[in-house]
């Protein structure tokens, strides 16, 4: 049985944030959030083959089954506002990675992300993560620069117009 993880943050503004632990049950929803909130970059960079925005449902159900991840609702004021994925294996010398993480286009530019990771890293322990991002959005590195997170030096070319940046904290 997993464990209904919710932690509570007031200081954006004066929004409460909240992580709100999902469940298989919770699959459609999740995957309809995951879909609109990466359509426009699906369209933009046109990765059918790797984006989230892509992804079938069953993936995320099967994503939602795993032992080592742990996905949950990003809620603002008590609307869900988007979604985190961690897996965290919780074996030593192992990063934890944030895989994906993405905000409604609605609530976007409020510091939303930015307080639901340093949530996650609350629950999940402050060290020892990795994650990436489109080297093309100047914006999500510099969200993940700001919370402490640096460049590895590898990056993955997906196709003539999106280059993945790889993070490590």
């Amino acid at each position: 049985m997993r464990k209904n993880t919710e932690l509570t943050e007031t200081g954006v503004g004066n929004m409460e944030i909240k992580l709100q632990r999902a469940g298989i049950a919770d699959a459609k929803e999740l995957h309809a959030m995951q879909t609109a909130a990466f359509r426009e970059l699906l369209y933009t960079y046109r990765d059918f083959d790797t984006s989230p925005g892509n992804e079938s449902v069953e993936k995320t159900e099967l994503r939602l089954q795993q032992e080592f991840t742990y996905f949950y609702f990003i809620c603002v004021d008590g609307q869900k506002a988007g979604a985190i994925r961690i897996v965290d294996t919780k074996e030593s010398g192992k990063c934890k990675r944030i895989s994906p993480v993405f905000i409604m286009p609605e609530f976007c530019g409020q510091g939303i992300a930015q307080k639901a990771i340093a949530l996650c890293e609350a629950i999940h322990g402050s060290e020892g993560w990795e994650l990436d991002t489109i080297l093309q959005e100047p914006k999500n590195c510099h969200l993940y620069e700001k919370l402490g997170y640096r460049k590895t030096g590898r990056t993955e070319s997906v196709n003539d117009r999106l280059t993945l940046v790889f993070y490590r904290k």
